[in-house]
């Protein structure tokens, strides 16, 4: 655990800017590549910046890894399109995925949504369910998915509709209890906190982390 490797792609999202905070800090990795679609304006001793073509990345070379976290997505808005929002969410993410697991990685931390289902009504939560259920398929000895509901935190974006939830969010959480509880709203930092102690502790197999398990993570 000393010596171990780690791939971020989305580093420059809101939890996977959290993400790279946290894996660069952490003693237990030696090195931490970030693959991005852009430079990244910082640099460490330990950080390993590739900048490439997830529609193409076969033509890259991806290093050998032991865990990988992916935090790749977009909204349909920016994306432009179903098809290209797909592209990001699920094609890219795999993309990935099936790489690193070529290059020696063992465990995937995979940031997801609350509600993703292949047979949801909505598509968004359809293009999800389908990228876990891929995911999966691939075999890593450890998969590790986390359902959040709505993410606080500093975007680099403009995103109207999560800004007026956010400030809605201290009103909203303590009355959604029971049933609603998974839908609390929890905060990026939190959530990055959670995937990187589920990587580095868990056994073998596949787990699904919603609200209350993705809290409990993150206080450890």
């Amino acid at each position: 655990m000393n010596t171990r490797t780690a791939l971020l792609a989305g580093a420059t999202g809101l939890v996977g800017g959290h993400l790279l905070d946290r894996l660069l800090a952490d003693p237990r990795y030696t090195r931490v590549t970030a693959l991005t679609r852009r430079p990244l304006a910082r640099a460490h001793d330990k950080l390993d910046v590739r900048v490439v073509d997830f529609t193409a990345l076969a033509q890259h070379d991806v290093p050998t890894v032991d865990d990988v976290y992916c935090t790749l997505g977009t909204t349909i808005k920016k994306a432009g399109s179903q098809e290209s929002f797909r592209a990001v969410d699920q094609h890219h993410t795999l993309a990935v995925a099936r790489h690193a697991l070529a290059a020696g990685a063992s465990g995937i931390a995979l940031c997801s949504s609350i509600g993703a289902d292949p047979d949801a009504r909505t598509f968004y939560l359809r293009v999800k369910g389908d990228t876990e259920r891929e995911v999966i398929a691939l075999g890593y000895r450890r998969t590790q998915i986390f359902r959040p509901s709505l993410l606080l935190g500093d975007r680099a974006e403009r995103r109207p509709g999560e800004r007026a939830m956010t400030t809605l969010a201290p009103v909203l959480a303590p009355v959604l209890v029971g049933p609603l509880r998974p839908y609390r709203p929890i905060t990026a930092d939190r959530l990055a906190a959670a995937m990187l102690t589920s990587l580095t502790t868990a056994e073998p197999g596949s787990d699904v982390y919603a609200y209350d398990a993705i809290t409990e993570l993150a206080n450890r």
